[in-house]
């Protein structure tokens, strides 16, 4: 819980309101900061956390109300006035110079000089290895930024605010790229930040880490503020509802279906040095998930059966036939489908519209002549944005636009435009609402419920438990345990992943 508290908050907003034409995207919204508490920021993606977020970093001015700091109110002009007031934002995705030492990004451009007004490395090595012992944490200043982890590069810039005198963080999705180990070191920081007083603004859409490292919360709806006080007697249950503003009757809306024949059939498939003699199958209706942590090889293995590694041994069959080794257009024309972890690098192309990108997978059918009727084009993409409840403006809007779970939503629409027999599905709700992610549960389940075949790798062990109907799991490039959805629970999952080896079947 919080250590040293303050009436008076470090930042807040009162009354703060937004608008871009005539869309609100922020409504009255009041929200505290205070010295030594860790504050979470939840809400469904479009609730108008951004706005809010982005007001507080000098981004945006309110159109009414006010920012204050210590109770006073301030007009931030930009980003250097809510830095220079103690503001610093962490990105879910850091922004450093990745030729540069850690070093040098943490200084950037106010390096500390010696005589001759050359820069001093001695002192600002000393000075960044004093920042990171204030945090706790071992990392080498000297060493170039290039090839550290997502986790290590969060690290550098946090301790970068601190440079600054930053009194308040504001964390935007911080955990979604790491793994277990990596969320408890940067917990023991965030902390370890709030023991020394600072105050701290944490965004999630994970339920279980909110309630793990916040003392208090702020819940937004439509641009709205609906819930904000303690977190101390609420349930997970309740900042649903507060959320989504209904009764969540399930997260993990599986349905009943009926299993079919073989449609996917993997033999002793092998990559040297990723994955070793993995062997399962899949059949019509059935949902198998592929757990396991990062770096477990799950991700390696549904990128070989798709054709975009090519595996040293084994084979993979659809429907009884072989796929060809390394050949992604094979296995499109023989009915796999697969939708990758990064949906931003790897599934759509940002700056192409909605209805472009829902459609990528169907150009040759679509075209006459080779020009893409544009028609054609349009009633597809509106098909299945209507069958996957899609929220957008316009059809011609660029992707990008988009919230991250209607950005999933577009990709999935563009796979299942293919009219697949096996949907491969990698981290299908990372990053996404819980509102939207039930969305994406209960389509799966449906289409499972309909005769496909569904391979989905996850992280995140409520939705293995929930949505599968057989858990393979995977450690250190290895099949380590195969339960059936009755024998699968948290502990002998969490076993298996730990390489404690159950007896694998398929």
């Amino acid at each position: 819980m919080s250590v040293t508290t303050t009436e008076i908050p470090v930042l807040a907003l009162a009354g703060a309101s937004k608008s871009f034409g005539a869309v609100h995207a922020l409504r009255e919204a009041t929200l505290e900061l205070r010295a030594g508490e860790v504050h979470a920021l939840m809400g469904e993606n479009g609730a108008g956390k951004s706005t809010l977020v982005k007001m507080l970093a000098g981004v945006y001015r309110p159109d009414e109300g006010t920012v204050k700091v210590d109770g006073a109110a301030v007009a931030f002009h930009g980003p250097l006035d809510a830095r220079d007031a103690g503001v610093a934002i962490i990105y879910q995705e850091p922004t450093l110079f990745p030729d540069l030492s850690v070093a040098e990004n943490v200084f950037m451009g106010r390096q500390p000089l010696a005589s001759g007004r050359r820069i001093d490395r001695k002192a600002m090595h000393d000075q960044v290895n004093e920042l990171f012992a204030r945090l706790g944490v071992e990392l080498d200043a000297e060493r170039p930024v290039r090839g550290l982890s997502i986790a290590d590069q969060q690290i550098v810039e946090i301790a970068k605010a601190l440079s600054f005198e930053a009194r308040v963080l504001i964390m935007d999705e911080p955990t979604a790229a790491l793994s277990g180990a990596e969320v408890d070191r940067l917990f023991g920081v965030v902390r370890t930040l709030r023991e020394r007083g600072a105050a701290l603004m944490f965004i999630s859409h994970r339920l279980e880490e909110v309630f793990a490292i916040c003392d208090t919360v702020t819940v937004m709806r439509d641009g709205a503020v609906t819930f904000d006080g303690p977190l101390a007697g609420l349930t997970s249950d309740d900042l649903v509802r507060q959320m989504v503003g209904r009764d969540l009757d399930a997260l993990f809306p599986k349905e009943t279906a009926s299993v079919g024949s073989q449609v996917l059939k993997v033999e002793r498939l092998t990559r040297e040095g990723v994955f070793t003699d993995i062997s399962f199958e899949v059949r019509a209706g059935e949902i198998v998930a592929l757990a396991g942590l990062v770096g477990a090889g799950r991700s390696e293995v549904a990128r070989a059966i798709f054709g975009i590694d090519r595996w040293d041994g084994g084979s993979v069959e659809l429907l009884g036939r072989p796929i060809h080794n390394g050949r992604p257009n094979a296995a499109m024309r023989a009915g796999i489908g697969f939708v990758p972890e990064d949906r931003r690098q790897q599934g759509l192309v940002m700056d192409l519209s909605i209805a472009r990108n829902a459609t990528m997978t169907r150009t040759r059918a679509l075209a006459h002549l080779g020009i893409i009727r544009a028609a054609s084009e349009r009633a597809l993409a509106t098909e299945w944005g209507t069958r996957l409840q899609l929220k957008y403006h316009r059809l011609d809007d660029p992707v990008g636009r988009l919230s991250g779970g209607n950005q999933q939503k577009v990709v999935l629409a563009k796979w299942l435009a293919t009219q697949p027999r096996l949907l491969i599905v990698d981290e299908p709700t990372r990053g996404i609402d819980v509102g939207t992610k039930a969305e994406v549960h209960r389509l799966i389940s449906q289409l499972a419920g309909e005769g496909l075949a569904v391979l989905m790798i996850s992280s995140e062990l409520p939705e293995v438990l929930g949505m599968a109907d057989r858990v393979l799991v995977m450690h250190e490039g290895r099949l380590t345990g195969h339960f059936t959805r009755a024998e699968a629970d948290e502990e002998r999952i969490v076993r298996a992943m730990s390489g404690q080896t159950q007896e694998v079947a398929t």
